[in-house]
């Protein structure tokens, strides 16, 4: 319920928050909450997946894309992540998470996401994403570049992501 209460919270707050590109670092705030912790008193691994969620949300919404993806029938989904913990955020800490494309490869766009509590980073995460047709079927590289005027030459997938890609394609 907390997860729904976040979602109305952010569709809110993220019309009155500058506009973005769609290449642009997205910054979210967000709380520590008690629905948030785990039984050692810290925000469960979990949590930090459905908070990305949201920054991603806030991404998308703020710079207009949310709305031209709901206009083409088009939808995002999950295919993999990776994430590292590295700091505990506890109750009623404040802490930010930036969130930025870093590049799209033959299949699959790239998103990286910070948790950052000031200067330290809490967790960093990059998430594979593929789009698909409310109709059926997959979005194609292509129809993704033409939909967002381009991949800008600074957007650029790092090594050790192309290589997780690739070694976790077949995993299972």
């Amino acid at each position: 319920m907390n997860l729904y209460f976040r979602l109305m919270f952010l569709r809110l707050r993220s019309r009155r928050r500058s506009r973005l590109d769609t290449w642009d670092t997205s910054l979210t705030p967000f709380r520590v909450v008690v629905s948030d912790l785990d039984i050692l008193g810290h925000v469960n691994n979990s949590k930090y997946l459905a908070i990305m969620d949201l920054a991603r949300i806030d991404l998308m919404m703020r710079s207009g894309l949310w709305d031209k993806l709901r206009r083409r029938g088009w939808y995002p989904v999950v295919a993999g992540q990776t994430i590292t913990y590295r700091k505990s955020l506890k109750l009623g800490q404040r802490f930010d998470v930036e969130s930025r494309v870093l590049g799209m490869d033959d299949r699959w766009l790239y998103v990286q996401q910070i948790f950052r509590l000031g200067d330290t980073v809490s967790a960093h995460a990059v998430i594979r994403v593929r789009f698909l047709k409310r109709s059926g079927g997959a979005v194609e590289r292509e129809e993704i570049e033409e939909f967002v005027g381009g991949f800008p030459e600074r957007h650029h997938i790092p090594d050790w992501v192309g290589t997780w890609a690739v070694d976790t394609k077949d995993a299972f």
